[in-house]
């Protein structure tokens, strides 16, 4: 049964209501606001050393030589040739027959294949120093040519970049569902209608606040080392630093997250300078630290989207879609990016393109290739930006050509409520949903808000445009194993500890970047519990002391921690029963367990923490089949392991100033479903903060490389982010369809916010500029790109007359 509920409901006021729901406010903001944070670059270890990088200036070359100055110290530069037998080079791997993989070397040895490649480490006392030692390392490289074009590689293929493979092809999957053969012989009868377009994703950067960073510290007693991380994963980065490095097992490695700033994927991912500080620290016996600075963020973090697409509907005259046929193919990088690959665009975009809609018909080519440029990796969203900017966008060129109302359109191949669980054509298993009734929200409220937008005159032209989000999460091992991942997120561990004063330590495996999992994963302990979340302690980040978790990427936590934390507090209540059922003489089913008391029929209680007390140091009370102590681990694995799959209706409302091409986004609106809401303050800042993203890739964000592969935007003076004046307000309706196959009904919902904005406002674009016929097929839309379109229309110099 779907409910909706009010944009930002604050149950915290009603007595009596469970924790779940409630609008509390995020616990963690207190420290950030307070200056009392601690980030990587924070962390003082005595005799720590600073490390900075010279990275190749040319996207493809070989390497001949490398000068260094002729006085420094010794262990100041540092090759790959020094450390060669001490680790290896990063090897992706993606179990498809298909996958190409090629190895990543963390130091370049012959090859320089983008800029901003690693080639040495220097090593010195300060940041600066180390910076003006490497300036004066000179490299021999002999530049060859670049691959810097992913469609026209395809077309005519340049060098290969790799040894050992045989093209520039990372992968390259294509499939033909439904009866697309039956479909087009209808199309040929003239049956159907056929729209085609070829859209443009242009490649982005995550641009956290806190940049990558790593601090390594070895104990010379022990032989241990310490890493302090920016990290998204510790204990899967443990697992890959370790399979790096040849001379130091698991055992022996620890890994400490601290306050992160900002992941969205890109710190989700293993890189070269994390494994190379772990094995230079095991040589140099002092610490190192090394900050990415904004430049390396630009050119030697992981890139996302850029993607080309050619897409076809077919459509009878009512609008009904009968087929979609996708062409995709992503410009990877130099690199497959452990364990993300460079196959993980194009792939997930072809998979996830249908959204919402019914149709049964699809073929889809999906091509990944490398080029000379920064490694793909994750980005909020990772590919379903694209895949729904190629499906919202279609359906609305399906409603212009047909001369219809696009909300009409998008109603008319809506998956009906009644399917569910509903299996796509490509095997997604939606587990519930009413997309219609989103629908029917958003456009009651853009008609309340908004009314019907006026054409315009003079040189402004209003628009509104849709687009709908369907957005896996928390898929477990099943779904992992058919994408051939080698890395399967299929659980998630926690561990409750009551502590003899009533209060309640959770250790998890996630890793909270912003995500406010401090505060919603006590409200689940306090749902199961009865305990105050005021008393309730989240601990993340330290693989010596929290159970081994997969971390936060793929808007996993909400359902797989919080199933975790559900389970272990459940058997931490039970065990609790148990002891009170001894400490008050009645059977342990007759306890009822309320604000952290549990209360016989006669009336007599006794608190958690009295259970706690007697657990840890009054166990002669209790008979020995009672352990003592009240901890209980738990392993989250969901039952049906497809995954639960959110969605929402995003609304745009754009003005565009015909003389000049700019475009302003006056208003937004959101209709979400992400289940059972844990917390609707978390909720509404997880869709405000996507939705900015979502602007930036619209309007805004490009990554771009000259024909010699060189970037040209390496600061934030070339490469636009939106600031608060670009943001609107944005408006949230919040509805519940409970997913079946999760802990309280949650679903994933992290990434979401920033998927169907392009798609959106290019509608609100294309809408508003109608008149001129303006095609808006590429992202970011840019005023040039519009004005250009706009002065090629013949009526355009008398309507600015």
């Amino acid at each position: 049964m779907t409910k909706m509920m009010e944009p930002t409901p604050d149950l915290a006021a009603l007595a009596g209501q469970p924790w779940i729901g409630r609008r509390l406010e995020r616990r963690e903001d207190a420290r950030h606001l307070e200056a009392r944070a601690q980030f990587v670059a924070d962390v003082e270890l005595p005799g720590c050393q600073e490390v900075a990088f010279v990275r190749s200036p040319v996207a493809h070359g070989h390497l001949r030589g490398i000068r260094l100055p002729q006085e420094y110290p010794a262990g100041t530069f540092w090759t790959a040739a020094d450390l060669a037998g001490d680790v290896l080079p990063i090897s992706c791997a993606l179990l498809r027959d298909e996958f190409n993989g090629a190895p990543w070397p963390l130091l370049a040895v012959d090859r320089v294949r983008f800029v901003g490649e690693a080639v040495v480490m220097v090593v010195a006392p300060t940041r600066a120093q180390a910076e003006t030692l490497a300036e004066e390392v000179e490299l021999d490289i002999e530049v060859l040519p670049p691959v810097v074009d992913a469609v026209a590689e395809l077309a005519t293929p340049g060098p290969v970049l790799h040894a050992g493979l045989s093209s520039n092809v990372v992968m390259r999957v294509a499939r033909t569902l439904g009866d697309f053969d039956a479909m087009l012989a209808q199309a040929d009868a003239g049956g159907l209608r056929r729209v085609t377009r070829q859209f443009a994703m242009d490649r982005v950067l995550a641009s956290p606040l806190e940049t990558r960073g790593c601090v390594a510290s070895a104990d010379r007693r022990s032989g241990h080392l310490t890493l302090y991380l920016s990290t998204q994963r510790p204990h899967l980065v443990r697992s890959f630093v370790a399979e790096q490095l040849t001379r130091l097992s698991e055992a022996e490695l620890r890994v400490i997250v601290p306050d992160v700033g900002g992941g969205f994927g890109a710190k989700s991912n293993l890189y070269p300078e994390e494994v190379l500080l772990a094995a230079l620290a095991l040589r140099v016996g002092h610490p190192l630290r090394w900050i990415e600075d904004r430049y390396e963020h630009f050119v030697a973090s992981n890139h996302s989207r850029q993607h080309a697409q050619e897409v076809s509907a077919w459509f009878d005259a009512s609008g009904r879609i009968h087929g979609i046929d996708a062409r995709i193919v992503v410009d990877s990088g130099a690199y497959s990016a452990k364990t993300s690959t460079g196959a993980i665009e194009a792939n997930m975009a072809a998979n996830v393109l249908l959204g919402p809609y019914d149709v049964r018909n699809y073929r889809f080519e999906a091509v990944s290739v490398y080029t000379n440029k920064s490694p793909l990796g994750p980005y909020r969203g990772v590919g379903r930006p694209g895949g729904c900017f190629a499906m919202e966008r279609i359906v609305d060129e399906v409603a212009h050509a047909l001369r219809l109302d696009p909300v009409a359109v998008r109603r008319r191949n809506l998956i009906p409520p009644n399917a569910f669980p509903y299996t796509t054509a490509t095997g997604l298993v939606y587990d519930s949903g009413n997309y219609a009734e989103a629908l029917d929200a958003a456009v009651e409220r853009v008609a309340a808000k908004w009314g019907t937008p006026e054409p315009g005159s003079g040189r402004w032209r209003e628009g509104i445009g849709y687009a709908m989000l369907v957005e896996q999460a928390a898929h477990g091992a099943e779904e992992w194993r058919r994408r051939g991942s080698p890395a399967v997120y299929g659980h998630e561990s926690a561990r409750a500890t009551l502590h003899s004063d009533g209060s309640l330590e959770i250790e998890v495996g996630t890793l909270s970047h912003g995500q406010g999992h401090q505060t919603s994963l006590a409200q689940i302990a306090a749902q199961v519990t009865t305990l105050d979340p005021a008393g309730i302690h989240i601990r993340q980040g330290d693989t010596a002391a929290a159970p081994f978790g997969m971390g936060t990427v793929a808007s996993r936590s909400i359902v797989m921690a919080g199933g975790a934390v559900r389970q272990a507090c459940a058997a931490l209540v039970a065990k609790a029963r148990s002891i009170g059922a001894v400490l008050v003489g009645c059977p342990a089913e007759a306890l009822r367990l309320q604000d952290g008391k549990l209360m016989a029929p006669d009336g007599r209680t006794v608190t958690l923490a009295e259970v706690a007390r007697v657990a840890y140091i009054g166990i002669h009370q209790l008979p020995r089949e009672i352990a003592p102590g009240m901890s209980a681990e738990a392993a989250y694995r969901p039952e049906v392991e497809t995954g639960t799959f959110s969605y929402a209706v995003h609304a745009a409302r754009v003005r565009v100033d015909i003389d000049t091409g700019l475009v302003r986004v006056t208003g937004y609106v959101v209709a979400e479903d992400c289940g059972t809401v844990v917390n609707p303050l978390i909720v509404d800042g997880q869709i405000i903060g996507g939705v900015a993203q979502g602007i930036g890739q619209a309007l805004y964000e490009a990554m771009r490389y000259n024909a010699d592969g060189q970037p040209e935007t390496v600061t934030f003076g070339d490469y636009h982010v939106p600031s608060a004046v670009e943001i609107p307000p944005v408006d949230i309706i919040h509805l519940c369809t409970p997913s079946p196959f999760s802990a309280f009904g949650v679903k994933g919902m992290g990434e979401g916010g920033s998927v169907p904005p392009p798609a959106a406002i290019a509608n609100a674009v294309r809408a508003a500029l109608k008149e001129f016929d303006v095609q808006v097929c590429a992202t970011p839309i840019t005023p040039d790109g519009l004005l250009e379109q706009l002065l090629a229309h013949p009526d355009y110099a008398e309507v600015m007359a």
